[in-house]
């Protein structure tokens, strides 16, 4: 156990206190990121959660702040783990890729083989015959869950790889195709087995 001396000594007012502040800010703003992200993406029960703990965490952090106004160390360490906060919830964002996105491929070049390969990856696709400023192009749209977002933009560019495309978050699809429901035979070989029907 700690003598509680040390809660009162100057290792511990302008070193470990400080830090203990700057984790708190970091966990709080992380949790804070998220919950955003959660709300944008009608999470309507994750997000009261982390929000309990988001505020629990940040009480417990300015709790430490108004006891200790003359801690100049406290106040550098609370911005801080604000500001690293921010990268953190954003670098946990990232990884988690939690939502869908909508990706619109427009080309000016025979698209059929980006067509076809999109399809034997299981993603589905709807294509549409466009007019260009320099001539007829193809408008691909397809609806992916955001962790496949670098797989498409590998398989544009392998097909087309001047082709335009912009990417948009959206918050709710419904009846979407994506990969993993497709039968593992045509998860495994592509369209090897596309041609086998049901009930034959």
């Amino acid at each position: 156990m700690f003598d509680p001396l040390f809660f009162q000594s100057d290792i511990f007012r302008w070193l470990v206190l400080p830090i203990l502040i700057f984790l708190a800010r970091v966990v709080d703003v992380s949790i804070g990121t998220m919950r955003i992200v959660y709300i944008s993406r009608g999470k309507k029960y994750l997000a009261p959660v982390l929000g309990f703990f988001e505020i629990l965490v940040w009480l417990l952090a300015i709790g430490q702040i108004f006891q200790n106004l003359s801690n100049i160390a406290c106040y550098l360490a609370y911005a801080a783990g604000f500001a690293s906060g921010n990268f953190v919830g954003m670098y946990i964002e990232h990884k988690l890729a939690i939502g869908m996105q909508v990706v619109r491929i427009i080309t000016r070049r025979e698209a059929w083989g980006l067509i076809d390969n999109l399809k034997d990856e299981g993603y589905g696709i709807t294509v549409v015959n466009g007019q260009g400023t320099t001539g007829e192009v193809k408008v691909i749209f397809t609806i992916i869950k955001r962790k496949d977002f670098e797989k498409i933009v590998s398989i544009v560019r392998k097909h087309n790889p001047k082709a335009f495309f912009s990417v948009e978050d959206i918050r709710m699809a419904n009846e979407g195709i994506y990969p993993d429901q497709l039968p593992a035979s045509q998860r495994l070989f592509g369209g090897l087995f596309s041609f086998v029907r049901k009930g034959k």
